[in-house]
C-alpha cells in the first residue's frame, strides 16, 4: 500500500508554501513550487529557502526525480534550474506556458534567447495527463483564470495541489487581473476542485493568514464550500465576477513581479551573464 507524505516549507517573505512530495518505501520524489530568495532593494538572490527542500530530500535519503511549477509565478523567483543543477530531476509545468512565455517576452522586450515553445522547462504536461512520482499516481488538472497556465496536480492518496486557484476560506481568492487572467474562468476552475470528495485534501501555495492565527498550508474541499469568504456554496458567478472585478481594480502589482516573471518564464534561469560578468534584469517602464 502507497503512504504518500506532502512535506511543506514556508517562506514568510512570500507567503509562498513549497512541497517534497514521496511516498513510504520509494524514493522517488518531488518538489513544487520552490523559491528562489530575492532581495528588491539590493537585487540579491540567494538558495535559503530552496537549501531547505535539498537538505530534507538528503536527510531521508530521496531522489528528485521531478521539480513542478503549478504556475508562472509573479510573487517570488522560481529555485526550479538551481535545484536542478544540484539535484538533477526534470522541470515540468502545464502546456499553456508557451502563451505566457510569448505574453511577456514582449512586455520585456526579451531578445531571441527566450524561447515560446516552452523551453527550457522538460516537460510541459497536458490537461488531463497523468503521470508518476514514484509508484504515486498524479492527475493534471488545468485551472485557468487567475493566469491562463495555471495547474493543478492531484496525487491520489494525498491531496491536490492547486496553487493560486484558491487560498483558505479566510482569505478566499487570488486575483484575476494578470495578462490572460479571467475571473469566470477562475470560477469555473475552483469549482471543478470544489466538485471533488467533500474529504479531499487541498494543498496551498500561499497564505496570507489574518492576526488571529498562523499560516496553514491546506484544508478540505468541505471546508472551502462551507466557508470561502469569496467562493463558498451559494456564490453565483456573477457575483463572484463583480467582487473580483471591483477588488482587483484596487491592487498594485505584487513587489516581485517585475523581476520574478522574466526568471519564471524561463524555469528559473537567471538571464545570462554579459561582457562584465554580471546578470541584468529588465524592467518595463509604465506598462502596468
Amino acid at each position: 500500500m502507497i503512504t504518500p507524505h506532502a512535506e511543506a516549507f514556508f517562506d514568510p517573505l512570500t507567503s509562498t508554501y513549497s512541497y517534497v512530495v514521496h511516498a513510504e518505501g520509494n524514493p522517488q520524489c518531488a518538489i513544487i513550487d520552490p523559491v528562489l530568495d530575492y532581495e528588491p532593494h539590493s537585487a540579491t538572490t540567494s538558495t535559503r529557502s530552496a537549501q531547505q527542500l535539498i537538505d530534507y530530500i538528503k536527510k531521508n535519503q530521496l531522489e528528485l526525480q521531478w521539480i513542478i511549477e503549478t504556475h508562472a509565478h509573479a510573487d517570488h523567483l522560481s529555485a526550479g534550474s538551481w535545484i536542478k543543477s544540484q539535484l538533477g530531476g526534470q522541470l515540468a509545468i502545464g502546456t499553456p506556458i508557451t502563451q505566457v512565455q510569448h505574453t511577456f517576452k514582449n512586455i520585456y522586450h526579451l531578445n531571441d534567447q527566450v524561447k515560446t515553445n516552452g523551453e527550457p522547462f522538460d516537460r510541459l504536461f497536458a490537461a488531463e495527463e497523468q503521470f508518476l512520482i514514484g509508484d504515486m499516481v498524479v492527475d493534471v488538472l488545468h485551472v485557468p483564470g487567475h493566469t491562463p497556465a495555471d495547474m493543478a496536480y492531484h496525487v491520489h492518496g494525498l491531496g491536490i495541489f492547486v496553487g493560486d486557484t484558491i487560498f483558505l476560506p479566510d482569505v478566499g481568492s487570488a486575483r484575476c487581473d494578470f495578462p490572460g487572467g479571467n475571473a469566470e474562468q477562475l470560477y469555473d476552475s475552483v469549482h471543478r476542485l470544489l466538485a471533488f470528495p467533500e474529504d479531499t485534501v487541498l494543498f496551498m501555495c500561499h497564505d496570507y493568514p489574518p492576526t488571529s492565527r498562523e499560516a496553514q498550508y491546506h484544508c478540505t474541499v468541505a471546508d472551502q464550500r462551507k466557508n470561502n469568504i469569496h467562493l463558498r456554496d451559494g456564490i453565483s458567478k456573477a457575483e463572484f465576477v463583480a467582487m473580483r472585478t471591483q477588488r482587483d481594480a484596487t491592487l498594485g502589482l505584487p513587489k516581485l513581479m517585475l523581476p520574478a516573471l522574466q526568471v519564471n518564464i524561463q524555469a528559473g534561469q537567471l538571464p545570462t551573464a554579459e561582457e562584465d560578468g554580471h546578470r541584468y534584469l529588465k524592467i518595463p517602464l509604465n506598462r502596468f
